[in-house]
C-alpha cells in the first residue's frame, strides 16, 4: 500500500540557557523587553510532522511518500532521509526560502521560548495524487502548509482515498468553517483531547456531530493511552510502558507512524493503535523526534511484552 504523508519537514535547533528566564526579565519593564540569553550551545535535530512520521515508519520497514516543501538548506536533511530509503519525489525545493525551523531555548526550570520560521512551508508542495488507486493508497494530512492541508483533504475526498485528518497545532490558523469542511468525509480524525476540544469550540460541533462526519475518531491521551470511537463503538488502548520519559516531543507523530503501518498491513484498528503506542514509547525515551531506533524484531518483542501476541 502507498502511504502519503503530507505535513512539514523542519530543523529543530535547541539551545539550553544555564539560568532562569525569570531572573533576567523585569516584570515592571515588560513593555520595553530587551533581553539576551547566552546559551551553552546549539544542537540541530531533524523534525517536522511529515519527517517524524516517515522516520518511525521507516523503522518498521515502510517507505511512505513525504509531501512537504523544503528550502535552500535542506541538503543535510535530504541525505538523512535518503539514508533511510525514503524518496524525495513529494518534497518541493524552494530555493529562495529556508527550510522551516524551530529555535527553542530552554532554561533550568524547563521554561521554553520558541521562535518558528515557516520558511518554505508557506509554499504549496504541488505534489499530484492523481491516478493513485484508492484501494492501495492511504493518506494523512498533518500540520504543515495551510493551503496544502486544505488541498489534500479536498483531493483525497474527491478521489476516494482514505485519509487521516490531523490538524494539530494548526487548528487556530483555520476558521471553524474550514475545520468542519476538512474533517467532513475524513476516514479518521486524530487529535489529542485538548485539540479535540479546540475543534469543537471552533466549529460548534459536538463530539456526536463530529462522529456523523468522520468514520473514526482517535483521541490520544498521553500516558493514559488512546480513546477510539469507530462508528459509535468506543474502546481504549493503554499506553505502552516506558523505561524513562526523557522528551515527549514527537510521541504523537510516532504513534501515527505505528498506527498507519498497522492499518497498511491489514491489522485491526485495535492492534494498529497498540503498534502506535509502542512506537510512541520508543520516542519518549530519547531526546529529539528522530533519535529513537528499533528493529522490527525488537518492536514486536516489546509489543508482546505490553499487549501479548498480535491477534490480527
Amino acid at each position: 500500500m502507498r502511504i502519503l504523508v503530507s505535513g512539514s519537514v523542519a530543523y529543530d535547533r535547541i539551545m539550553t540557557f544555564p539560568g532562569k528566564f525569570a531572573d533576567h526579565i523585569l516584570p515592571e519593564k515588560i513593555h520595553i523587553l530587551n533581553v539576551c540569553f547566552l546559551v551553552d550551545g546549539l544542537t540541530e535535530k531533524f523534525g517536522g510532522t511529515a519527517g517524524n512520521i516517515a522516520y518511525s515508519m521507516s523503522l518498521l520497514g515502510e517507505k511512505p511518500t513525504i509531501i512537504a516543501s523544503a528550502g535552500k538548506d535542506f541538503e543535510p536533511y535530504a541525505s538523512w532521509l535518503a539514508g533511510l530509503g525514503l524518496s524525495m519525489e513529494g518534497i518541493r525545493r524552494v530555493p529562495e526560502e529556508f527550510t522551516p525551523g524551530a529555535y527553542i531555548t530552554t532554561d533550568q526550570s524547563d521554561n521554553q521560548i520558541t521562535g518558528f520560521n515557516p520558511g518554505a512551508m508557506k509554499v504549496q508542495s504541488g505534489f499530484s495524487v492523481e491516478g493513485f488507486d484508492p484501494a492501495q493508497t492511504m493518506g494523512i494530512v498533518a500540520p504543515g502548509c495551510l493551503a496544502d492541508m486544505k488541498h489534500y483533504c479536498a483531493r483525497y475526498k474527491e478521489l476516494g482515498i482514505p485519509f487521516f485528518f490531523d490538524p494539530g497545532q494548526n487548528i487556530p490558523a483555520f476558521s471553524g468553517e474550514d475545520l468542519a469542511e476538512m474533517l467532513t468525509g475524513a476516514s479518521f480524525l486524530i487529535t489529542n483531547d485538548y485539540e479535540l476540544q479546540m475543534i469543537m469550540n471552533a466549529t460548534g460541533l459536538s463530539k456526536g456531530a463530529i462522529l456523523h462526519r468522520v468514520d473514526t475518531l482517535i483521541t490520544t491521551l498521553g500516558e493514559n493511552g488512546v480513546a477510539i470511537n469507530e462508528k459509535g463503538v468506543e474502546f481504549t488502548v493503554p499506553a505502552a510502558a516506558v523505561t524513562a520519559v526523557k522528551d515527549p516531543t514527537g510521541a504523537g507523530d510516532s504513534f501515527r507512524a505505528g498506527l498507519l503501518c498497522g492499518l497498511a498491513h491489514g491489522k485491526s484498528l485495535a492492534v494498529a493503535a497498540r503498534m502506535g503506542a509502542v512506537a510512541a514509547a520508543y520516542c519518549v525515551e530519547q531526546h529529539g523526534t528522530q533519535e529513537h531506533t528499533f528493529t522490527p524484531e525488537e518492536f514486536w518483542a516489546r509489543y508482546e511484552a505490553n499487549y501479548g501476541k498480535s491477534e490480527g
